[in-house]
């Protein structure tokens, strides 16, 4: 089959502004987009600049907006889009550095906030620190974060202010707090809750939906609000 490509560019150095181009390309319902964008850079225009690593859906590189959702250009394949017309472009909320790179510097920056490390300042144990099975799933799920930025840069509440930290931020806070082992807990629940943290959040479960790990992100903001209005962590 044949697939067109309407794709976002923006050369700092040459462009006054940003526009799109079109490619045609041959592809199989089986090909991933990922795939389609190397043909186009191998093939027809070697200038095109996406970032990719893995290819795999494990390192979130190549995260981008395809058809208007926040998606994995490794994991979405040609067939699950139901259309010959691929519109791509970058995520929103941060600036674009060229075509669909965008800078995650922001990004980081508010991930880095939360403080996102094992805190506990006992005498480390000879062995392991032990922890139940329903201690670990408590936050299992929120282990699954590979900070593509997917969910944070389909949040409306991160579009209209970048100060405010942001779902994945959260998330990364959510695995520690919730974390038998770790006695950070409080300093990161007063973090989040400022101006800028997780009050700010309107579920709107845009990135939850947006997520290729599909972590249930608004489920973990509406437990850390919990736990900051309760001072609780059951």
């Amino acid at each position: 089959m044949q697939v067109t490509l309407k794709i976002f560019r923006y050369n700092p150095e040459t462009d006054k502004k940003p526009h799109y181009e079109t490619y045609k390309v041959e592809a199989e319902p089986t090909d991933r987009v990922l795939d389609l964008l190397e043909k186009v850079k191998g093939e027809q225009d070697g200038t095109l600049t996406f970032r990719r690593s893995c290819a795999h859906g494990v390192c979130g590189s190549d995260a981008m907006r395809i058809n208007g959702m926040n998606r994995l250009a490794c994991k979405v394949l040609v067939k699950d889009l139901g259309t010959d017309h691929i519109t791509i472009e970058p995520l929103l909320g941060l600036p674009t550095v060229k075509d669909l790179v965008v800078d995650m510097e922001p990004f980081f920056e508010h991930y880095r906030s939360v403080k996102p490390f094992f805190i506990n300042n006992d005498p480390p144990p000879q062995k392991e620190r032990l922890q139940s099975p329903e201690e670990r799933a408590r936050f299992d799920d929120t282990t699954k974060c590979i900070l593509c930025a997917a969910c944070t840069t389909s949040c409306p509440s991160f579009w209209l202010d970048g100060q405010y930290v942001g779902p994945a931020a959260i998330v990364n806070a959510h695995r520690f707090i919730f974390d038998s082992r770790d006695q950070g807990a409080e300093e990161r629940l007063k973090i989040l809750a400022d101006q800028f943290g997780v009050f700010r959040c309107h579920t709107i479960f845009n990135c939850t939906l947006a997520c290729p790990r599909e972590i249930q992100i608004t489920k973990a903001i509406g437990e850390v609000r919990k736990a900051i209005a309760t001072g609780r962590l059951d």
